[in-house]
């Protein structure tokens, strides 16, 4: 590691810069020994490196890139939101691979069995943003229940309920119908709906997010995937509270 200290960063914000993943999970891999700084392995997630240092994961040279990718994917159910997988399981990623050459990794995550909308970047920043849960940006999903929902589902869910000792309570939640729900979300803890719903008791048919902030489905069909238009990004970062 240089001695010139003008242009160093933070090792996990030159990963994420690298587009290997976000700041938080930039922290996890340094952590896991998988890191080397010419040729030392680092640990410590205050080291200091610059463009001058050759930095590599898992053995690969790590560069940042010069070009900033916001793709936005209509995920489709089975795949998972990860960079790989240590069960053999389908990736969301690779799904864009044909077209980008950037190390890209989702912003977020939607369960194996959920579909929908999910942002894929190599921008460590915007993607720290987002994800921030001081950022309360808005997520909406459509549910579909494989029976009748209970009468006061709705209710509950945005007074908040207590499940397993973790407390849920959604920004909005509203019936389509007997068997299907429209459901924002601002904080998304992990499995947030399934849970809520798995608690009353009620089995979940199909689980779509069709809303991220201000950008929407439009017509993007599962398995699509387009880039954000510069409109989109700038919307995505105005909403996010900090």
């Amino acid at each position: 590691m240089q001695d010139n200290k003008e242009d160093e960063v933070r090792l996990q914000v030159f990963l994420a810069h690298g587009g290997v993943a976000s700041r938080r999970a930039s922290e996890k891999i340094i952590s896991d020994g998988r890191v080397t700084v010419n040729g030392i392995v680092v640990t410590e997630l205050g080291t200091k490196v610059s463009a001058r240092d050759e930095v590599c994961v898992d053995g690969k040279k790590i560069t940042a890139e010069d070009t900033k990718r916001y793709v936005l994917l209509n995920k489709p159910a089975g795949y998972v939101c990860s960079s790989n997988d240590e069960k053999d399981r389908s990736v969301a990623v690779d799904l864009l691979k044909e077209k980008y050459s950037e190390r890209l990794y989702n912003v977020g995550r939607l369960d194996m069995f959920s579909q929908g909308l999910i942002i894929f970047t190599n921008d460590g920043d915007f993607a720290a943003k987002l994800s921030h849960p001081s950022s309360e940006l808005e997520k909406e999903y459509v549910v579909e229940s494989s029976q009748p929902l209970p009468r006061t589902l709705c209710e509950e869910f945005e007074r908040g309920l207590r499940v397993d000792g973790i407390f849920y309570r959604c920004k909005s939640a509203r019936e389509l119908n007997a068997r299907k729900v429209k459901i924002v979300l601002v904080e998304g803890k992990n499995r947030e709906i399934r849970n809520v719903f798995a608690a009353k008791e009620v089995g979940i048919k199909k689980l779509t997010r069709v809303r991220i902030g201000n950008v929407e489905m439009n017509g993007l069909k599962t398995g699509e995937f387009r880039d954000l238009s510069e409109k989109e990004v700038t919307g995505l970062l105005k909403l996010c509270k900090k």
